[in-house]
């Protein structure tokens, strides 16, 4: 396993696996208070103040995990890809997984949170290539089928759905053979365990992650 840190990845234990948190680069999402609702403007603008953030944008910072069990090498989300939907910040991964010395062609195994765009994108390239050969990819049948659904393309008239639809499907439609649907409770990898929390999206899952008597939980 790798011993070496750098300021794009961040190296940890955890029981006996050993984990790496990928940066996606940072994601700023505007005007925050549009965000936090049952508050006022000012008082958002305060609290971003009195910590020392930007009360004129949020910025969101966006990592990847990737987990080496000792038996399998599985990554958490994908992020944004190419994406510039966000703006030029974002789609740091694949660089970053080769920065932290880790070979996207070594990845055992894609699990995903949800269908959004910073989970799902960065499954292909925009030429149409699988960024991870190799890799089996796990997502709920909810999730899956919510995002692919090609009727969402003509049926809202929220653009932000479709354009997630369009992304969800050029990433995950192409690796249907590859997919494996996982459900609430299975342990569908040795010490990786789905839990169903729908809310965030339909089909969201969260995953516990257990070895040598500690647990972590990827919320996504």
């Amino acid at each position: 396993m790798a011993t070496d840190q750098a300021p794009y990845f961040y190296r940890f234990k955890h029981g006996t696996m050993q984990g790496t948190v990928i940066s996606d680069g940072i994601m700023p999402l505007g005007e925050p208070s549009s965000s936090f609702l049952g508050t006022s403007k000012e008082e958002v603008s305060r609290m971003l103040i009195s910590n020392f953030l930007d009360p004129s944008n949020v910025i969101l910072e966006q990592n990847i995990l990737v987990m080496n069990t000792g038996e399998k090498l599985v990554l958490f989300d994908t992020g944004l890809g190419e994406s510039t939907i966000f703006g030029p910040t974002t789609g740091q991964m694949m660089h970053n997984l080769r920065v932290a010395g880790i070979d996207p062609a070594a990845v055992d195994a894609v699990v995903c949170t949800h269908g959004h765009g910073d989970h799902v994108w960065g499954i292909m390239t925009d030429a149409g290539e699988m960024n991870f050969p190799n890799a089996q990819i796990y997502i709920s049948q909810a999730d899956f089928d919510f995002w692919t659904d090609e009727t969402k393309l003509s049926a809202t008239d929220q653009s932000y759905i479709k354009r997630f639809v369009e992304g969800a499907r050029a990433n995950l439609l192409p690796v249907r053979d590859r997919i494996v649907f996982v459900k609430d409770g299975e342990e569908f990898l040795p010490g990786i365990q789905a839990m169903a929390t729908p809310g965030h999206t339909v089909g969201h899952i969260m995953f516990l992650i257990t070895s040598d008597g500690e647990i972590m939980a990827v919320v996504g």
